[in-house]
């Protein structure tokens, strides 16, 4: 049995994984995070702690052969400084997740691992100024202190993730307004397309990747091949609810005028290869198609959920 550390966990693609190595039993699952959302499932040790608390993480983490560790909340340089400078036993090979966000805005597209990264926060994202560059700068930090203390690492770079557990408001945005039968507004041009990952395929090419050399001391996109655009989005949205769904198009400068909360880009795109992973790992895409199908499914089973409460 292999003992596997996650950092993080209770959400999202943290969550799925915990569920996928429990289907798989040869893991031993160990899960570390603040406890605001306690997983209580057989067969997994949870430590509450903060991560950039280096004396908690010495004295919450027991000293163990660390086959894997998984890090799906490292978001400054710092905190994965202060979990490699503490965390106590041997690591035998450490992924981050890092993001696509990290590259530069270049023409050169789809954007692969070798484009330029940012230099600098983007301003123009407000609040979310910092996420690409701090991300970009974990990685560098993880690379130099991986060499210098000899642990095998890997970072994985995800395209946009949807999927079960997703807390963020992007599919769900669409499914609500088709739930309740509202007028989804999209803007008037097809410039937009975007790169999509289905979170299952995300796990699995984690799990994959466990102690495998042939992923050390690289960083990938995690990525399908499909171009989505918000127009296609709707026909899938459709083809899955058997809903016609109402839509209205509106200029950019319309919609950002009325803020319409639209949870990808207007009249830019989001396009990255994933290819290298697919080589490395002989690892084939979920369609996104099917993986929406069974992201809407999960999502009604949520909404049943909610009415019987």
């Amino acid at each position: 049995m292999k003992n596997i550390l996650i950092i993080g966990g209770s959400y999202f693609a943290g969550r799925i994984l915990v569920e996928e190595l429990l289907s798989i039993k040869e893991y031993n699952v160990f899960v570390y995070n603040r406890g605001n959302m306690p997983l209580n499932m057989p067969g997994v040790t949870e430590f509450v702690g903060d991560r950039i608390d280096g004396k908690q993480i010495k004295q919450v983490i027991p000293d163990k052969q660390w086959d894997v560790v998984v890090d799906f909340c490292a978001y400054t340089p710092d905190h994965i400084e202060i979990m490699l400078d503490n965390l106590s036993g041997i690591i035998k090979h450490y992924i981050f997740i890092s993001t696509t966000t990290i590259y530069d805005n270049i023409l050169d597209l789809p954007i692969n691992e070798d484009a330029p990264k940012l230099l600098a926060p983007q301003k123009e994202l407000g609040q979310y100024a910092d996420y690409g560059y701090n991300k970009w700068l974990s990685e560098c930090k993880l690379t130099d202190l991986c060499k210098k203390k000899n642990i095998p690492y890997t970072v994985f770079r995800p395209s946009i993730i949807y999927g079960e557990y997703n807390y963020a408001p992007r599919e769900t945005y669409f499914f609500d307004l088709i739930k309740d039968n509202k007028t989804v507004v999209l803007p008037d041009n097809e410039l937009a397309l975007f790169s999509f990952v289905y979170v299952v395929d995300v796990v699995k090419i984690i799990v994959k990747s466990f102690c495998n050399v042939d992923v050390f001391g690289k960083a990938l996109n995690i990525s399908a091949p499909e171009l989505v655009s918000y127009t296609r989005m709707m026909q899938v949205f459709e083809e899955i609810s058997g809903e016609k769904i109402n839509i209205e198009k509106m200029s950019v400068e319309k919609i950002n005028k009325g803020r319409v909360p639209l949870p990808f880009p207007l009249d830019s795109h989001l396009i990255y290869s994933g290819t290298k992973i697919e080589d490395k790992l002989n690892f084939k895409y979920t369609p996104f198609l099917t993986g929406m199908k069974k992201t809407y499914e999960y999502y009604l089973l949520v909404q049943q959920s909610k009415k019987r409460q």
